[in-house]
């Protein structure tokens, strides 16, 4: 089974002309990431930190009907976390965040399970990046001993120092084994920096993936010994709300489903598969992009 540990908030969409009538959607990196692993059909558990209140009950039901285990959600005291979309006539999203006192950031090491048994955890995004959770959860994550898939998914509005940051994602990428990355991330962790050499070094340290996705223009790929570029699978643009998650949960199911995803497996994967996964992952960030919000698609549906 693949854990997804982080963030479920609630996507308050707003038309960039007219913002009267903003629409609800179920939203967060991680939980973007656990919907798109049980739309696909694979074995995850989602580990969340959900408020009583509507919008958290909204989170529950979402994820539920997706095919997502909850039993180790955390029944929080605090509200749900907002996040104001606004998206532009180009398609493109800019976020704002209501998150303080919010139920995703108040981890304790008592709510997180201790040997829980899993192939693979994708982590990343806001809830290991701020506090007082982020430690709790970044410490949790190094002891595990699965797979960990790590997607920095920068929000700049929330991670303060941009060195304070590098330090925390320097710590992170020790444990990681997979990380998918934007372009759009590197330039601001590392103003200026190669994108290629960035992932070359980490490959260089023992990562076993890296993918950097540069929107329309494809993913730069490193594994098995190689770096290669995949195209973007064709889109017909709605929104690039979520693509990005929908991809990260996309390569986690082409990989689990191929035998390439515990540890001893993702030691064996060859670039040729890393470029099949990547193509599909693609594929479902396509299928996402053409709709409104975070709504990758089902197997079905491919």
């Amino acid at each position: 089974m693949i854990g997804v540990i982080g963030e479920a908030l609630i996507d308050l969409k707003v038309d960039h002309e007219d913002a009267r009538h903003p629409v609800a959607h179920p939203g967060g990196s991680p939980m973007n990431v656990a919907v798109t692993l049980g739309r696909l059909g694979s074995e995850v558990v989602f580990l969340g930190r959900l408020s009583g209140d509507a919008f958290g009950k909204l989170l529950r039901t979402h994820l539920a009907e997706s095919d997502v285990n909850l039993r180790w959600i955390v029944d929080a005291a605090e509200p749900t976390s907002l996040a104001i979309v606004s998206v532009a006539p180009s398609g493109s999203a800019e976020y704002a965040f209501h998150v303080e006192g919010t139920a995703d950031w108040q981890w304790t090491d008592a709510e997180l399970p201790h040997n829980p048994g899993l192939d693979a955890v994708h982590a990343g995004s806001l809830a290991l990046a701020v506090d007082p959770g982020g430690p709790v959860v970044e410490q949790w994550l190094a002891g595990l001993g699965a797979t960990i898939s790590l997607d920095p998914n920068v929000r700049p509005a929330l991670l303060g120092d941009r060195e304070a940051y590098r330090e925390r994602l320097e710590r992170w990428l020790g444990f990681a084994s997979i990380v998918k990355v934007s372009d759009e991330d590197l330039e601001w962790i590392w103003p200026g920096a190669d994108p290629e050499a960035i992932a070359a070094e980490w490959i260089a340290k023992g990562r076993k993936l890296v993918v950097v996705t540069r929107g329309g223009e494809g993913s730069l790929v490193w594994a098995g010994g190689e770096a290669f570029a995949v195209p973007a699978a064709p889109v017909d643009m709605v929104d690039t709300v979520g693509a990005g998650d929908s991809f990260s949960g996309a390569l986690l199911d082409w990989l689990d489903r191929n035998g390439r995803l515990k540890p001893t497996d993702l030691d064996r994967l060859t670039a040729a598969e890393a470029r099949d996964a990547v193509a599909f992952a693609s594929k479902v960030a396509a299928v996402t992009c053409s709709r409104a919000g975070a709504n990758p698609p089902y197997r079905s549906e491919l």
